[in-house]
């Protein structure tokens, strides 16, 4: 029977960031995924980028993962939120972010998926303390007061000090554990496909309003964008099955000619969009984090940074109590996470609630209100720069990984 000090259940971009986190700091790690990496690592195997807030990206480099991901990510620097409808003129009210305005670099960055997790693939392979087993499911999980037994689907056990969920939205440990989740889905599709254009964005992301929901585009590297597309249950099933010239010029419609001739440069992928809550992070011996945690809107694209800010918290909680001698799975020293984190997580999710529902649709005071604020926040400075920081993961209580320090 193998014996660690942390058994992660889910291999994805949170559960790699938490393994290195806790396993540079010292804590004996193993990661089971239920997929082989070069099944993951396939072209179509995900088609969506995540934006990396710049706190994200001081993590990044914390643990070693960034050069190798760095010439794979575009820098956003700048965010034109707009608010309008097809076939009518934009609002003259709009929202302008740069990250001159801030003195920074970049107001985050924007990479594929596949890049990312290979880069933490890369980092997982020098780490020393960490094993990765993929293809591995956990099939059963008992907890006790002197740790936890996992039974893996070839039959082997895994023993251990803490269990972390990190195994995505339906995440099958988190039922096990008797751990519910509060939350609903949208009458919403998001259509998500990477688009080539005529002309360079110059590392302009574009958030656009329209009544079905958000219309993002989000630079890339190269003269390519990707589209991430918010439309209604009903009409997203007739966009996908369009041919390439009536998908294009849909897409040319919502597009404008900003960026010059654009045409998709792939295929196209669709996700139903929900939100939810877990009841609880934490019991004895057990955490959850990332997806498993919550799951939000994409209206602002702070899905990945909220679960990779769970990872640093988590990892900084139980290096903490392990330097000081204390039981990482005692429920005590989880409940600091928790109380961390589950208030962060009910404030994002209920604000990109709040935002999705307020935009997404065509009521004439309402939008007239809502343009009325985007003129008012992009006219004071202060303002600006508060979304700003909080765009970039910048604000509350920081975990020290996303200060650019070890954990």
């Amino acid at each position: 029977m193998k014996r660690v000090d942390v058994l992660i259940s889910g291999g994805g971009m949170v559960g790699l960031t938490l393994g290195l986190a806790c396993a540079q700091g010292g804590l004996k790690t193993l990661v089971a995924d239920v997929a082989a990496p070069a099944t993951i690592l396939e072209p179509l195997f995900d088609g969506r980028v995540s934006a990396l807030a710049y706190a994200s990206v001081r993590m990044m480099r914390a643990l070693g993962v960034w050069d190798g991901l760095a010439p794979h990510a575009q820098p956003i620097r700048e965010i034109l939120v707009t608010d309008g409808k097809l076939a009518a003129a934009t609002s003259p009210f709009s929202l302008h972010f740069d990250s001159a305005e801030v003195g920074a670099e970049a107001l985050g960055y924007i990479a594929e998926n596949r890049h990312i997790r290979s880069s933490l693939y890369a980092a997982v392979a020098r780490a020393g303390n960490l094993e990765l087993v993929a293809p591995a499911t956990v099939k059963s999980l008992t907890t006790e007061s002197g740790g936890a037994v996992a039974t893996l689907a070839d039959g082997s056990q895994v023993t251990a000090s803490l269990v972390i969920a990190a195994d995505g939205r339906e995440s099958r440990l988190r039922a096990e554990m008797g751990i519910g989740t509060i939350g609903w889905s949208y009458p919403q599709v998001g259509i998500v496909a990477t688009v080539a254009h005529e002309k360079p964005h110059n590392g302009v992301a574009y958030e656009h309003f329209l009544p079905s929901g958000p219309f993002a585009i989000l630079p890339m590297t190269g003269n390519r964008s990707s589209l991430v597309w918010t439309e209604a249950k009903t009409k997203a099933p007739a966009l996908l099955a369009l041919d390439e010239a009536g998908f294009n010029a849909e897409l040319a419609r919502r597009f404008g000619d900003h960026l010059g001739a654009v045409k998709s440069a792939g295929p196209r992928w669709s996700y139903p969009l929900s939100f939810h809550l877990a009841r609880d992070f934490v019991k004895p011996r057990f955490a959850v984090a990332g997806d498993a945690a919550h799951g939000i809107h994409p209206i602002a694209g702070q899905g990945l940074n909220l679960g990779l800010k769970d990872a640093a918290a988590l990892a900084e909680v139980l290096l903490d109590a392990a330097r000081l001698g204390r039981d990482i799975g005692a429920l005590d020293t989880l409940k600091r996470y928790e109380r961390w984190r589950r208030f962060d997580s009910v404030v994002m999710g209920g604000t990109m609630d709040a935002l999705n529902r307020l935009f997404s649709n065509d009521i004439a005071p309402i939008r007239h209100l809502r343009d009325l604020g985007l003129g008012i926040v992009d006219a004071i400075a202060p303002a600006r720069k508060f979304f700003m920081r909080h765009a970039g993961g910048d604000i509350g209580k920081l975990p020290k990984l996303m200060k650019g320090e070890a954990a």
